[in-house]
């Protein structure tokens, strides 16, 4: 490269590095410019130690939390059942009952449980005379008949649950298969 070529490139300042007294450029730093690299360097590196050492104590808070959250997430469903369970221990105590108000007993706890599934959200699946589903129901048995259209819930031989949208349990039915279509 000619004087007159480097005479018309242009300089990216930015990039350049600062020339030297005999117009060569300088590879050396200044102590004082060493220094102020070496602390800035210092300090970005405690920066560094000390946003890992934040990070990983709040990883490790998240995981105790989840942890705890898991211990004692079923807290407030088991204190709206520990009167049903008051309830069953009272109606096992009674003695010299007639059968039919024992029954009647049994019968208010059966609702107050219920009651307090419904307030979790929780649902029965209707089953019978509906239509078979597998998502919903489980045949346990098939009844020939022509009674009922063919694949409809003849009976319940044990109820189904679902909270919200997602089935607990699937009812276990009795469907019916039509012979004559």
């Amino acid at each position: 490269m000619t004087n007159e070529d480097t005479q018309n490139t242009p300089i990216d300042v930015e990039h350049e590095l600062p020339l030297g007294e005999a117009g060569e450029e300088s590879t050396s730093v200044q102590p004082s410019e060493l220094e102020k690299l070496k602390s800035e360097n210092a300090m970005y590196l405690d920066r560094l130690a000390r946003l890992q050492a934040e990070f990983d104590n709040f990883r490790k808070r998240n995981i105790r939390e989840q942890q705890e959250f898991r211990d004692y997430a079923l807290t407030d469903f088991l204190k709206q059942l520990l009167p049903i369970l008051d309830s069953l221990d009272l109606a096992l105590k009674t003695e010299g009952v007639s059968p039919e108000d024992f029954r009647s007993g049994v019968g208010l706890i059966d609702r107050q449980f219920h009651d307090v599934l419904t307030r979790l959200g929780v649902e029965p699946i209707v089953a019978e005379g509906q239509p078979f589903d597998p998502s919903l129901h489980q045949a346990i048995q098939m009844v020939e008949t022509t009674e009922v259209p063919d694949h409809q819930v003849i009976d319940e031989m044990q109820r189904g649950y679902r909270l919200r949208d997602r089935v607990l349990r699937a009812s276990m039915v009795r469907v019916a298969q039509n012979t004559e279509k």
